[in-house]
């Protein structure tokens, strides 16, 4: 539900911006109070919008489109459906209309619904937007038709539906929607299909490594690696793994490594912080940490790891002030 409900959030208006489905509702004879009130959604004014309009005749031609496209801006998508299908019935060539029915009943949680009015959408234009195979994709997944998806997730990214690429972007897509083993299935079936294709092994690892399988899961980063040995991600998620195995020399090794490749993620040098920690490298660990903090300021983890180092080292005022910051950001990101 999550998952929809930040797509909606994100692709508001899946279409927009293909010209040759945006066929609005018609805006012609339209009453004043109909214009202040579509005057008010624009300056997202949207509970004042909405009483405008509800107090406008019942009988005024475009009011069911108009409500519809309020309550779905509030995210109120129950009331979004009922006014966006009364508008697909009053005028059925009102495009805008029926592509925020699909993305409503999507974003509220009814991918079965969603899927027939997306798949039409997506049949008015002649290159379909990529997010429009994205969230059709998802539909499909949700209603565990999974080879549909994979169809709509090889087009999103232009490869064969039967290619080790499209099972390899499903296995991604699967796992980002916690459909852990059929992700499996489809990343194994990418490997089969092509040996050689980055990222499948990675892949792998990582649904190990966030199942605890850390034996599994050093293998398939170590497969990954023979492929693809200039991949800083892979070093780092293999450190991680040895780390969890409290292997910490092998982790360290494989961070430094890591770093050399792109010194750009925060990730790395958190890692590097925690495992020099470990093996009782304070000082080592708050120089890691302390990078870690000026790259991302506002990273709690960041900051908590490098209270906990200052207390290891005795440091009281410094580990209290990291400490107090780690609990502001996280209380921040709660409210968010």
């Amino acid at each position: 539900m999550f998952a929809c409900v930040l797509a909606a959030i994100v692709f508001p208006n899946l279409f927009a911006q293909e010209t040759s489905i945006a066929e609005k509702a018609p805006l012609t004879a339209a009453s004043p109070e109909l214009e202040q009130a579509r005057k008010l959604v624009q300056q997202g004014r949207l509970d004042e919008a909405i009483a405008a309009l509800q107090a406008i005749d019942a009988a005024t031609k475009g009011l069911a489109f108009e409500l519809g496209a309020a309550y779905y801006k509030k995210s109120d998508y129950p009331k979004a459906i009922k006014y966006l299908k009364e508008a697909t019935v009053e005028n059925p060539s009102n495009r805008e209309a029926t592509q925020l029915l699909g993305m409503s009943y999507f974003a509220g949680g009814h991918p079965a619904d969603a899927i027939p009015i997306l798949e039409k959408v997506q049949g008015w234009i002649p290159r379909a937007n990529v997010d429009g195979y994205y969230i059709l994709g998802v539909c499909y997944i949700q209603t565990r038709n999974y080879d549909q998806a994979r169809q709509s997730f090889g087009k999103m990214f232009d490869v064969p539906s039967d290619s080790a690429a499209a099972y390899l972007f499903t296995a991604r897509m699967l796992l980002r929607q916690e459909y852990d083993p059929v992700a499996e299935e489809y990343a194994w079936k990418a490997a089969s299909l092509g040996p050689k294709l980055p990222l499948t092994h990675f892949l792998l690892g990582e649904l190990y490594l966030y199942k605890s399988r850390l034996p599994e899961a050093i293998a398939e980063f170590r497969k990954e690696l023979a492929l693809n040995p200039a991949d800083a991600a892979t070093y780092y998620k293999l450190a991680d793994a040895y780390s969890r195995d409290q292997k910490f020399d092998e982790a360290q090794r494989l961070l430094q490594q890591s770093i050399r490749l792109d010194a750009t993620s925060t990730g790395p040098f958190i890692l590097m912080g925690k495992v020099l920690q470990k093996k009782g490298d304070y000082d080592l660990a708050v120089l890691s940490l302390k990078h870690a903090v000026t790259m991302e300021p506002n990273n709690p983890t960041a900051h908590y790891l490098l209270g906990q180092v200052y207390r290891d080292l005795g440091n009281k005022d410094d580990a209290a002030g990291e400490m107090k910051r780690a609990q502001e950001l996280h209380a921040k990101e709660d409210l968010q």
